[in-house]
């Protein structure tokens, strides 16, 4: 008689990929000790461009998806539907004991929502987070995530206190830590030097890494000149390395603007990313992801956003919420060069052992519920 007990693993987007991993690798050092938990790894093609997506299953180990649902783009109502649809006709054709979603992407949303008509139970990790600030699609996706969600995976104990907040029994919440340290802390070793190390012959600690995504940041080609020229001007000569986001780069390419400083390059693998942010002086980025590694890595982190979701990383680590403002990434850059950045500190759990304490709890909890 098989007990096995099913979960689908949710991934849609980059930062999914590198949260799930480490529970891909959890799960299967659980199947070797004789654990019951078995996974179905399903990767809803929200990210197609093999930039964005592919490469992360071949960086970081993980296997190639046992469904991929080819929802590709469109608007953010599309591609919820399509979702959606896709993920209810496999849970309609075979469907699993629970569903785990990480992050706060369309993906997270919309699996969410079409298990949970189907009386699935969903498990959401990186549940808690909060930016309140509703013109984000991601808060939205928080908002309708953890009003459905059944366990709560939190990463600290502000997003333990939020949940409260909104009403959620504290049975359900499980402070565990961040994925994403996990995959950071175990690819340590293995961080790959690229190309454009030696093409400019970057010196540790001697350069800036930059990664712009957001609306706010890039969508307006005035605005986002006046950014990148406002950093190039005050980088003291530094060179600073702009993995450029497809995007962005739509609409750079629509102007000749030359800059001294600013060296663009393709998307990167995680691999070679996560090497430059290791060595660099300093980050600049919107990224709230990109945030947690830096704090983790002890470097100093500009973000270019008026609120964040992830406090702890300016209360404890080492980020600073700048704003959207071009001036105002003026006066942060002289402190940085001036040797004063403050030192941060890495909140409790990020240790590298978040994904194996959600497996036991899981192992827990559906053995409960056979």
């Amino acid at each position: 008689m098989d007990d096995s007990i099913l979960i689908d693993l949710i991934a849609g987007a980059r930062p999914n990929f590198i949260k799930i991993a480490p529970l891909v690798r959890a799960i299967q050092d659980s199947i070797n000790q004789g654990g019951k938990l078995r996974y179905r790894l399903v990767h809803t093609g929200q990210h197609y461009d093999k930039n964005m997506s592919g490469q992360f299953f071949e960086q970081l180990n993980i296997p190639e998806p046992d469904v991929n649902l080819g929802a590709g783009g469109g608007t953010q109502a599309e591609q919820t539907a399509k979702i959606m649809v896709a993920y209810e006709k496999l849970l309609l054709e075979a469907p699993s004991k629970l569903c785990l979603v990480v992050g706060d992407v369309t993906s997270t949303m919309a699996c969410s929502i079409a298990a949970k008509k189907l009386y699935i139970p969903v498990a959401h990790v990186e549940a808690g987070i909060r930016s309140y600030d509703i013109k984000m699609p991601e808060e939205i996706n928080r908002m309708v995530t953890d009003s459905i969600t059944d366990y709560f995976f939190t990463t600290t104990e502000l997003a333990c206190t939020i949940l409260k907040n909104d009403g959620v029994d504290e049975s359900r919440i499980y402070l565990v830590g961040n994925t994403m340290i996990d995959t950071l802390l175990y690819n340590l070793e293995r961080l790959k030097q690229p190309p454009i190390w030696a093409a400019l012959d970057l010196q540790k600690k001697g350069f800036l890494v930059l990664t712009l995504h957001r609306p706010s940041n890039v969508d307006e080609e005035n605005d986002l000149h006046q950014l990148l020229t406002t950093i190039d001007e005050h980088a003291q000569d530094h060179p600073i390395i702009f993995p450029v986001h497809p995007r962005t780069k739509a609409i750079l390419e629509r102007s000749a603007i030359k800059f001294k400083n600013i060296h663009m390059t393709e998307p990167m693998g995680y691999l070679e990313f996560n090497y430059l942010v290791k060595n660099a002086k300093a980050v600049i980025t919107d990224s709230g992801g990109i945030t947690e590694e830096t704090t983790v890595l002890g470097v100093p982190c500009m973000t270019l956003r008026e609120n964040t979701e992830r406090p702890e990383t300016i209360t404890q680590g080492t980020n600073e919420l700048v704003g959207t403002d071009p001036q105002k990434i003026i006066k942060p850059l002289e402190v940085l060069f001036s040797g004063n950045w403050k030192k941060g500190q890495i909140p409790a759990l990020w240790d590298g052992k978040t994904s194996p304490r959600i497996v036991a709890i899981l192992e827990g909890l559906m053995g409960d519920k056979g």
